[in-house]
């Protein structure tokens, strides 16, 4: 009974996944389509090489449009390219050996051997292993002769275009648009959190479960930022040798989004350190032994920051001018809060440290975002 569960209910997220992918665009669309063009391109690539060359080499054609079928144009190319170097090295290798030496046992080691140390060049990549591979199979099943290894170089040659046709075809679809929203979703996410912040802040001690919550937003936070950025890498990669059109200015949008996340992520590292302060604080009693006028200063000088944070993170490159006004508004909180604690009554040393733990927090943060303003200005 809960073996038919499982396998209904992994029927059911199999279903999701498709319908996913066929009503909007996204990852699950790309995984389905390039699916699609491998299975087309391997059954072309099997076919040709059935009709056109012996069948002990027909295999190496649709293999090697496995191979010429990936994410992207860029890779495809680089692993293809790789894959038909260590394919003529390894045949290469075969066909010497057994020429000079004949095809023995101890030959067949020596040859491992060489293909082996010839795998490890890094300009084979992952493809190295298959320079060993080729050359068992042209030093075994083609006893190192041209005739197979020219049928076998035809076999290689047909499963590449294949797959390189499939790309050109139809080639993987271009995600400029979703990395930026991806990044302003991510900032409008952060401003949020920071806003809640404030809030709870200024009307009263925060509690043990809203700290708690916050630790867990920022790590989770943490992990889509970096997910969100390793999405950017792929989709610059994505850009490179790909046919498709994409929208305009795309080659300087990822670069800033990129920049984008590299800002977010050190804000949230200060984010987490005021968090941890305050969770410090709650469990020590110092936290409600704040002064009462320092709350809702300090609570402003958050809300100036998530005004920032909103800016930076807008799909569209923000105006430098406007975004360093709301940087300098924000300093200028931070500058009203510290004078005026010199004029309250001087408090306890451990509210005292704890006051300047998060005002230092808060210069960092914004110290940060002045940096990444003019780097992303730089972009």
């Amino acid at each position: 009974m809960d073996e038919t569960r499982k396998i209904r209910s992994a029927a059911m997220e199999r279903l999701a996944y498709l319908r996913r992918a066929m009503r909007e665009a996204g990852g699950e669309r790309d995984e389905v389509v390039l699916g699609g063009k491998t299975v087309v391109a391997a059954m072309a690539a099997w076919v040709l090489a059935r009709y056109l060359l012996p069948p002990a080499v027909s295999t190496f054609a649709p293999f090697t449009a496995l191979v010429a079928l990936q994410a992207t144009v860029y890779r495809s190319v680089r692993d293809c390219l790789q894959y038909v170097l260590a394919m003529a090295a390894g045949a290469t290798l075969a066909a010497t050996l057994a020429a000079l030496a004949g095809i023995h046992g101890w030959t067949f080691g020596v040859l491992t051997l060489i293909a082996l140390c010839v795998g490890r060049n890094r300009r084979l990549g992952q493809q190295g292993i298959q320079v060993t591979i080729v050359a068992f199979f042209a030093f075994s099943s083609g006893q190192g002769q041209i005739g197979y290894i020219g049928h076998l170089v035809a076999s290689v040659s047909i499963g590449a275009l294949c797959g390189l046709a499939a790309h050109l075809v139809l080639a993987p679809a271009r995600h400029t648009g979703h990395r930026q929203q991806a990044v302003t979703a991510l900032y409008s996410a952060l401003a949020r959190r920071l806003g809640d912040l404030a809030e709870t802040f200024e009307a009263k001690a925060p509690d043990r479960d809203h700290l708690r919550q916050w630790r867990r937003d920022w790590r989770r936070l943490s992990a889509e930022s970096e997910r969100i950025r390793h999405g950017i890498d792929a989709e610059i990669e994505n850009g490179r040798m790909n046919p498709r059109r994409t929208i305009s200015g795309a080659g300087e949008a990822l670069p800033r989004a990129r920049e984008a996340i590299t800002v977010a992520e050190r804000s949230m590292d200060h984010l987490r350190s005021m968090t941890r302060t305050l969770d410090y604080a709650l469990g020590s009693g110092e936290l409600g032994n704040l002064p009462a006028s320092f709350r809702p200063r300090f609570s402003a000088v958050l809300r100036a920051v998530a005004t920032v944070v909103e800016e930076i993170g807008r799909a569209s490159p923000s105006d430098p001018d406007l975004l360093e006004t709301k940087i300098d508004e924000a300093a200028a909180e931070l500058d009203r809060v510290q004078p005026r604690e010199q004029t309250t009554p001087e408090p306890s040393p451990a509210v005292h440290a704890l006051q300047g733990t998060l005002l230092t927090d808060a210069g960092r943060l914004l110290a940060d975002l002045r940096s990444g303003r003019q780097s992303l200005a730089r972009t």
